[in-house]
């Protein structure tokens, strides 16, 4: 790097500290002569990280509640995405070219040329388990999981050596555990034997068949809470029906996590090869559902006296009302072996910040 020429004058850079550079007067005696000097930034810590070196992420379910903020996130930081989707023209309104220049969205029979050459792929795709469960419903939520993680995992597989992503992150759920009252669940504990567990299972071993060569990530994801989106959009309205008391029994386990913290686990993983086999996507502080409610009717200024009926939720969700009903206490052991630092921890800063 030549920074400067000549006999009499210097050109700085803001990476110079700010010591005197000291030149001999006799070092240019008997005419000009032209010298390079190297100037190194003596703070080593400045020095850009590979986490600061920019990523080509191709990311499946980029238009649901979390894609969509990972992507934001991505685009931010000015990171190369590319969008895999089934419906271009919904992805290019949710990303328009003004807003996302530079973004690429691919529908399928284009996803091979954007996962080759790839630095890494999100597998975020899957159809939302917060609803009505209908037979078919309940086959889709499965079958959508698996069909595209596996087309994910079958167009890695096959690329070029040269030009396969290093890095799948591939979304999965505390629904793997099962439900309990009493336990606890972290990364090592086994698999529950109701429907969701098995959807997860299912899920996971799609994403497993990824060639050894690629970093594997799968982040067991719990009920995230943020804004537009996800289970608190769809319990806020039926909470406000009634007086703001438990849904249920209020003694199930609530195993959440603040949108904003989920990102920041899925972008961290992307490029930290310390991520890497399962992660439990949760806040380290789960709560009692009543409690949770509890929390929620402050925030909103509604009296938490009056229980939702289980019937209330079922009329709504059907089946899926199971998602609220039924619950598992899951704990982060992983994330904070890693270091990974929450923003919220507690579910009242989550709703204060997501509500206020």
């Amino acid at each position: 790097m030549e920074l400067c020429r000549g006999p009499t004058a210097f050109a700085w850079t803001n990476s110079i500290s700010s010591t005197a550079l000291q030149v001999p007067r006799n070092l240019f005696a008997g005419g000009s002569k032209r010298i390079t000097v190297w100037c190194v930034n003596g703070d080593i810590d400045s020095a850009p990280s590979p986490k600061e070196s920019k990523m080509i992420v191709s990311v499946t379910g980029a238009t649901g509640f979390v894609g969509k903020r990972l992507v934001q996130r991505l685009h931010a930081d000015r990171h190369q995405i590319r969008v895999l989707t089934r419906s271009r023209s919904k992805a290019q309104s949710i990303f328009p070219v003004k807003e996302f220049p530079g973004i690429v969205i691919a529908e399928e029979p284009e996803w091979r040329n954007c996962i080759e050459g790839s630095t890494a792929v999100a597998n975020l795709a899957g159809t939302p388990i917060s609803t009505r469960w209908s037979p078919e419903i309940k086959k889709d939520i499965k079958q959508s999981r698996i069909r595209v993680t596996s087309k994910v995992v079958e167009l890695i597989n096959n690329s070029q050596d040269d030009a396969r992503p290093k890095v799948l992150i591939s979304a999965t759920a505390v629904g793997y555990y099962g439900t309990s009252e009493t336990r606890v669940f972290d990364e090592q504990s086994p698999s529950g034997n109701d429907y969701l567990a098995e959807v997860c299972r299912e899920w996971e071993a799609a994403a497993l068949k990824v060639n050894d060569d690629v970093r594997l990530a799968l982040i067991r994801i719990g009920v995230v809470l943020g804004k537009d989106g996800g289970a608190l959009a769809k319990m806020i309205p039926i909470f406000m029906m009634f007086a703001g008391g438990p849904l249920g029994s209020g003694k199930q386990w609530f195993s959440w996590i603040h949108l904003d913290d989920l990102v920041d686990m899925i972008y961290e993983a992307l490029s930290n090869p310390s991520y890497k086999g399962v992660i439990n996507g949760t806040a380290p502080n789960p709560v009692r559902l009543g409690e949770m409610c509890e929390q929620l009717g402050s925030v909103l200024g509604r009296p938490s006296w009056l229980p939702v009926p289980e019937i209330a939720l079922k009329a709504v969700l059907g089946d899926g009302a199971a998602v609220v009903l039924d619950g598992q206490k899951v704990v982060p052991t992983k994330a904070k072996e890693l270091g990974f630092p929450f923003k919220y921890r507690y579910v009242k800063d989550a709703l204060k910040a997501i509500l206020s």
